[in-house]
């Protein structure tokens, strides 16, 4: 070829280093076996915790996670239903980032267990991305939890107090009202962004949850996470990812910021259901090992990082089958979280809303975050609770006889008041300086004043 007819030399070397870096090549695989809601798979190499495609026909494909391997067989568990797939049906590893838009935009948003929005007003539009799995943080470096965070419950603020960072644990049993707290917390705590992740739930509940409970109003400054019951664990699993992933992200950028996920229970008996189909052996009460591992690395997420502007407070529902506070998930979470609050069924029989049993309750951070004649003043109303409720059935039938002990005296006269100041309304907002006046007021007397020596 002629001098002045060959193409520049910078053209040529392009060329040749396209031909020797050619694109990556994706190695597919095929499904040759589905047992429950697993799929065994063949001829791909795809890691654990990585996305594939199975291929069921050229309009209907479902993403799948891989969940396990066992010599060249690769385990793995969709996302959706998988009716339909074929002994041989292709499987393509996806290689995007397994990333969730984040940003202002979702502020009243409602998404779904893989983050894509079901509230039907429109695509999600940011700039940010944050992976679903976060670097856990170095427990010297986390800010100390030294301030209280107000989440407008009276009874909580006062006697349970909640600091900034801290994880506290709902435990209930069905239908006490642990919906109805929750939503009180999101629309009343003075958190800048709250995050609502429900887990597991009945599809009824999630409805009920966002236009009754929460309300526009409520609405403004959450973002709602929903995977009901009747999603695949697989996407329960995700979705409480995802509310935790978008939590991370709003503290990291300096906004005080509450995540309410509704509840730890289903996220653990998602996992169950994926340990057992991969043939990981249960243990106890069937929940196989991994379940007692995942716990932790989701929880221990939560809290203050090394920003000392953004904090990240969590609260997690337990529900206790047969109101049993012993049940493995609730014995296991109790011991990683900073707190408890106890719902108990009698008190939400007798219509005591919130039914906060405050002798079962504890913040453990509580004493460090308030003042002395603040915690002072609850321990004398936890004192004198208890005392009437160890005698209660002495009083009710009439066997006490009124000044034999001067505490259960002041108590039987201060119950009413006591019953009404723990009580609060589900439109009733209370504020905290408020509500520590109030108690200070209902505990000055001289009565309540005296040591209590409780047996």
């Amino acid at each position: 070829m002629p001098a002045n007819l060959r193409p520049p030399l910078a053209n040529r070397l392009q060329r040749f280093n396209i031909i020797n870096s050619p694109p990556n090549l994706v190695v597919e695989g095929k499904i040759v076996r589905m047992v429950g809601m697993t799929l065994e798979a063949v001829g791909c190499k795809i890691p654990v915790g990585g996305r594939c495609l199975v291929v069921i026909d050229g309009q209907n494909n479902v993403e799948a996670e891989v969940v396990g391997f066992c010599g060249t067989k690769t385990y793995l568990m969709a996302f959706d239903h998988l009716s339909g797939v074929n002994v041989g049906a292709r499987v393509i590893p996806i290689t995007k980032k397994l990333d969730i838009n984040v940003g202002d935009h979702l502020l009243g948003r409602v998404l779904g267990g893989t983050g894509e929005p079901i509230d039907g007003l429109g695509p999600l539009v940011g700039e940010d991305s944050v992976s679903l799995y976060s670097t856990p943080i170095n427990p010297l470096e986390r800010q100390p939890i030294n301030t209280h965070l107000d989440v407008g419950v009276r009874a909580i603020n006062t006697l349970l107090t909640v600091g900034r960072g801290q994880r506290m644990g709902l435990f209930a049993g069905s239908g006490v009202g642990k919906s109805v707290l929750l939503g009180m917390m999101t629309k009343y705590s003075t958190a800048d962004v709250v995050v609502v992740g429900l887990i597991g739930e009945r599809g009824r509940e999630v409805k009920e949850f966002i236009e009754q409970i929460l309300g526009p109003e409520g609405r403004k400054k959450a973002i709602v996470i929903a995977s009901p019951a009747d999603d695949s664990p697989l996407k329960r699993l995700n979705g409480a990812l995802i509310a935790t992933a978008i939590a991370e992200y709003f503290r990291d950028q300096g906004k005080e910021t509450l995540l309410l996920m509704d509840s730890l229970t289903r996220y653990a008996q998602a996992q169950r259901e994926i340990g057992l189909a991969v043939g990981e052996p249960p243990a106890t009460k069937g929940y196989p090992p991994s379940v007692f591992a995942k716990l932790p690395q989701l929880v221990e997420r939560a809290g203050n990082s090394k920003s000392k502007n953004g904090s990240l407070t969590a609260i997690y529902t337990v529900l206790t089958e047969g109101d049993d506070q012993q049940d493995p998930i609730a014995d296991a979470a109790r011991a990683i979280l900073d707190g408890h609050i106890v719902l108990s069924r009698r008190l939400a029989e007798e219509g005591h809303f919130p039914a906060i049993d405050i002798e079962a309750s504890i913040s453990r951070v509580m004493p460090q975050i308030v003042s002395e004649a603040h915690l002072a003043n609850a321990l004398k109303m936890k004192q004198i609770y208890s005392r009437y409720q160890q005698n209660k059935d002495l009083i009710m039938v009439g066997a006490y006889a009124k000044g034999s002990d001067p505490q259960i005296d002041f108590a039987m006269a201060q119950m009413p008041r006591i019953r009404e100041f723990l009580q609060q309304a589900m439109s009733e907002k209370s504020v905290w300086q408020e509500g520590t006046k109030a108690l200070d007021e209902l505990l000055k007397t001289d009565g309540a004043s005296q040591d209590l020596q409780v047996p």
